[in-house]
């Protein structure tokens, strides 16, 4: 016999009081706009790259987390914090690029690069709410059946 904890409408989940949707909305267009500001282009050439090398090949643990038995709503959740984790992927290399690139006065380039800091800030607090959402999940889970998968 299996249990399955979850919500009947996954599409009804909020963070923030927002809708997945409505936050993938705003943070695309936090990005075009940043982009546009700085006047840089998606293909440009001036790609920084963070992280540790060699992660992003093999195995994702997120996706490994994410198996059949897993609720709707961790599965959304982890959805979620991996698309915010390239959003701030995304906007460290704005930040990059805004720190690099020439400006006429020293008060545009503490502008632009204020104002990327602070979509990193907001990005960061989504992360840390979307992680604590999805810690809420799996322990609450782990309480009343079998959400996430322990097998090696």
């Amino acid at each position: 016999m299996s249990l399955s904890v979850g919500f009947p409408n996954a599409a009804g989940i909020t963070i923030g009081g927002k809708s997945a949707s409505t936050l993938r909305a705003q943070s695309e267009a936090t990005a075009d706009g940043a982009a546009q500001a700085l006047g840089t282009k998606q293909g440009d050439g001036k790609q920084v790259r963070t992280g540790t090398v060699g992660l992003d090949k093999g195995a994702d643990p997120q996706e490994a987390q994410a198996s059949d038995n897993t609720s709707i709503a961790v599965k959304v959740l982890l959805k979620r914090l991996k698309e915010l984790q390239q959003q701030l992927r995304e906007q460290q290399q704005q930040l990059a690029a805004a720190q690099a690139a020439t400006y006429s006065t020293p008060e545009a380039k503490v502008t632009a690069v204020s104002a990327i800091q602070g979509q990193i800030a907001d990005t960061n607090g989504a992360i840390l709410q979307t992680s604590a959402s999805l810690i809420k999940e799996v322990t609450k889970g782990s309480s009343t059946g079998s959400v996430v998968n322990t097998t090696a």
